[in-house]
């Protein structure tokens, strides 16, 4: 089973600012056009039955938007797919996951299936570092495609895909959101230089935002799970606002940088060190072969070397 681990993300995606920047900046531009954000109101979640028992983070919200002048309600179905590897059975997964959500609705005499259902639009949130592949509508995994007849009985269900390692750095910066700077955050992960300056945009973003303390809070607390995720080793817990404690995060992130560059370099010396020793055996298995009649076992064993390396020393040295 994939590892997930806790990004931050569900705390993100349940305060309706950074909803509307994920609509805005990274789904098609005609949908976001349809919708009152001013509307969006979270929805509880885990509608889940036992067939899917990993653990997963979804967050359902609910808009109204304008179609053809008639004001209609959409759910939006959020999935925040954070594992190791691509999950080539999400389309199967999302159907189950919104027939889980359109039979609670039902049970909690939200409507009535007589009436209808409401239209879902199910976005899967993806950052791992492999480009996702799996199919995005279910209808695409039934293989070989079935003839004409059966084509209609067949399921469909397409969810939109926002892969966020897909996106260059350029188009992030374009978006100018405090998300598409959490974008970056996330895909510079520990190269510190495009860190720092991934967390120096963002700082600029929210110093912009009319919401600037709110988002401040919101952000702040996110970068600290995020750096502690990534094993930074350094204390943030005086750390309450990336505006106002811009220069003690920088300073904490060039200590993170100088103490791995000195780690490595300790790692560098023990490696020559140890690399030292072994060609010290290596020539005093060198002149057992010249000089004495032992047999490569016996030199293997006083100079605690591989037989095989014994056993190569010695085609080299009669050649």
């Amino acid at each position: 089973m994939a590892k997930h681990y806790d990004t931050g993300y569900k705390e993100l995606f349940s305060y309706p600012e950074f909803v509307q920047q994920l609509i805005e900046g990274f789904t098609p531009p005609e949908i976001a056009e349809l919708m009152d954000f001013s509307t969006l109101r979270l929805h509880s979640g885990n509608y889940i039955t036992p067939l899917f028992e990993e653990k997963f983070e979804d967050l359902v919200w609910s808009v109204q938007i304008n179609w053809q002048g008639v004001n209609q309600e959409v759910y939006l179905y959020l999935l925040l797919e954070f594992q190791s590897r691509v999950d080539h059975t999400m389309p199967i997964r999302l159907m189950h996951y919104v027939a889980c959500f359109y039979d609670h609705l039902l049970k909690n005499s939200t409507m009535a299936a007589s009436q209808g259902l409401p239209p879902v639009f199910p976005i899967v949130l993806y950052n791992g570092s492999r480009r996702w592949q799996a199919k995005q509508d279910i209808y695409e995994m039934v293989r070989p495609e079935p003839p004409v007849f059966l084509q209609p009985y067949q399921p469909h269900l397409r969810y939109y895909l926002i892969d966020e390692g897909a996106y260059t750095d350029q188009e992030l910066e374009e978006r100018h959101s405090a998300l598409s700077g959490v974008f970056e955050i996330e895909k510079a992960s520990v190269d510190h230089t495009s860190l720092q300056q991934a967390v120096n945009r963002i700082v600029s973003i929210i110093q912009e935002d009319p919401n600037k303390e709110r988002i401040d809070k919101i952000l702040t607390r996110w970068l600290k799970r995020h750096l502690q995720r990534l094993n930074a080793g350094i204390n943030l817990d005086q750390l309450h606002s990336l505006v106002e404690g811009k220069d003690m995060l920088a300073e904490n992130l060039e200590n993170w940088r100088q103490k791995e560059r000195q780690e490595g370099r300790q790692e560098g010396h023990q490696e020559d060190h140890q690399e030292g020793l072994q060609e010290a055996k290596r020539n005093a298995a060198r002149k057992l072969i010249a000089l004495t009649e032992m047999n490569d076992q016996l030199i293997a064993e006083i100079e605690e070397l591989p037989i095989e390396e014994v056993e190569k020393l010695r085609a080299e040295t009669q050649h």
